[in-house]
C-alpha cells in the first residue's frame, strides 16, 4: 500500500489536550456529544439488532427511503435544503443501489460486525500506529471530526491535511469535484513529479 486518503481519518479525541482545546476541537467535541444524544439511535439498532430494521429495508421502499432520507438530511451540509447539495435524482440513484439488489439488511449488518472495533478506536489508547502516508480531508459537517494533533497519535505520516469549507458525511455526493481533487492531489504529491 502506497498511501491512504481518508475522509475522515478516524482518531479519538486526545483527553490530554482537553485543557488546551482549540475552538475547532471544542466544536468537534460538542458536535460529537450532540450526535451521541440525538443522532446515534440508528447505530444502536444497526449494531445490536440489524435484522429487525434490515427486514423493513428490503421489504418496504417507504421504510428504505425514510431511513436513508433522514440520514442524508441530518448528516449533509445542506443549510436546510437537502436537494441544494444532493439532487433528488442522485438521492434516488443511491436508494436504488440498496433497493434493487436488496442490500438494506446486509448494509446495516456492517455495524453489527464492526461496531466493537470502531468503538475501541474511539475509547482506548492508540495501540498500532498506521505508518503508510496519509492524506486527510475534513469536511465541516462530518461527525466525528478529528484535529490534526489528535490524528497524529494514530497516523505517523500525515502528508496532506485539508479542512474544507463545505460538506458533510456524504461529501462525495455533496462536493464531488472537491473530493476528486483531494484524492488526486494526495496521490499526485505522493507519487512525485511525472517524468
Amino acid at each position: 500500500m502506497i498511501g491512504l486518503q481518508l475522509i475522515p481519518p478516524l482518531a479519538a479525541p486526545d483527553s490530554s489536550t482537553f485543557d488546551s482545546l482549540t475552538a475547532s476541537e471544542q466544536t468537534a467535541l460538542d458536535d460529537l456529544e450532540r450526535a451521541n444524544a440525538v443522532e446515534s439511535g440508528y447505530s444502536a439498532v444497526h449494531a445490536t439488532k440489524p435484522q429487525t430494521i434490515g427486514y423493513a429495508l428490503v421489504d418496504s421502499p417507504v421504510a428504505l427511503c425514510a431511513w436513508l432520507l433522514e440520514k442524508f438530511w441530518s448528516w449533509s451540509d445542506n443549510g436546510g435544503d437537502l436537494h441544494s447539495v444532493i439532487s433528488r435524482d442522485v438521492f434516488l440513484d443511491n436508494l436504488m443501489m440498496y433497493w434493487i439488489p436488496g442490500t438494506g439488511a446486509s448494509s446495516v449488518r456492517m455495524y453489527w460486525e464492526s461496531f466493537t472495533e470502531i468503538w475501541e478506536i474511539f475509547n482506548t489508547e492508540v495501540r498500532d500506529r498506521i505508518t503508510v502516508p496519509v492524506g486527510a480531508s475534513i469536511f465541516p459537517r462530518e461527525n466525528p471530526r478529528t484535529s490534526r494533533r489528535w490524528a497524529e497519535r494514530r497516523f505517523a505520516d500525515i502528508r496532506q491535511w485539508h479542512e474544507l469549507d463545505r460538506g458533510g458525511h456524504f461529501a462525495a455526493l455533496e462536493q464531488p469535484a472537491v473530493v476528486a481533487s483531494e484524492i488526486a492531489s494526495f496521490f499526485r504529491d505522493l507519487r512525485g513529479p511525472t517524468r
